[in-house]
């Protein structure tokens, strides 16, 4: 193989930060005139902390989390936290991506310049991440602003979340890579509902039966509530760990493959 070819053949698979910098400055140049829908996103979650969080926590008593009793509230907070970072992060990953990928055909337009595959899609990644962190932000603040922070290890939430979003921006990159309609895009709220209903967000893990508690700990979702519920508490422990390593390895597994479905899709 001579020089030249190996250079082409190896050029696509090189990462380069500042050329997925550029991915991502253009989402920021095409949300600075509508800011208002990221900032959207922020407020069901908000809703849903007031609604059930602390409507219903009036009717419930204290629970308990590694053994440190909170208030319902403090125990739906942090799982309202994570879903926040959920919803920052996949509708850019899902309506927007497959917006870019299939109609507006974005992402050939921009391998037609030095960007090659691994940037868009760390660009692409890196986006959510940034919009997913937005959102956890501003929850965390009301949180704080509530007094459902129980511990000073509520601030290590924030990093915590934003690994969910990348978690997430990941998930709903690689599974839009294989859509091919607007109808399999819609299949994404569908998918999301009991995601967010059945990870642990609203009660713990024992009201459920036995076969179906292993099926919960299987989301992506219920690692990051379980995650963040025991920083906010400050239960510290080696299964942060374990949460810590599920979420990085299905980041990982999710960028795998959008990056070769990108390839197989936008390169001939």
């Amino acid at each position: 193989m001579t020089q030249e070819a190996r250079t082409l053949w190896i050029t696509p698979h090189v990462f380069s930060f500042r050329s997925a910098l550029s991915v991502i400055e253009r989402h920021v140049l095409g949300y600075r005139k509508s800011w208002v829908y990221i900032v959207s996103g922020f407020f069901e979650p908000f809703f849903y902390l007031l609604g059930i969080g602390i409507g219903l926590g009036r009717l419930v008593g204290a629970l308990s989390v590694d053994g440190h009793q909170v208030s319902y509230a403090t125990f739906v907070a942090p799982g309202l936290l994570a879903s926040a970072a959920m919803n920052g992060a996949v509708f850019d990953a899902t309506y927007n991506f497959f917006y870019h990928l299939k109609v507006e055909k974005t992402y050939a337009a921009m391998l037609a310049t030095p960007l090659r595959v691994i940037d868009i899609a760390t660009g692409e990644l890196g986006w959510t991440l940034i919009r997913g962190t937005i959102y956890s932000f501003g929850f965390l603040l009301v949180m704080a602003g509530f007094g459902y922070c129980d511990s000073y290890w509520a601030i290590v939430c924030l990093p915590g979340a934003a690994l969910v979003s990348l978690c997430f921006g990941a998930i709903g990159l690689a599974a839009t890579s294989f859509m091919k309609s607007w109808q399999d895009i819609g299949s994404v709220s569908l998918a999301l509902l009991p995601i967010f209903l059945f990870s642990g967000t609203f009660y713990g893990l024992d009201v459920y039966p036995g076969w179906f508690q292993f099926v919960v700990k299987c989301s992506p979702l219920y690692q990051g509530v379980s995650l963040l519920r025991a920083l906010d508490v400050g239960a510290i422990g080696p299964m942060l760990l374990v949460h810590v390593a599920y979420l990085v390895a299905v980041t990982a597994l999710g960028m795998w493959i959008v990056s070769s479905r990108l390839r197989r899709v936008l390169t001939p």
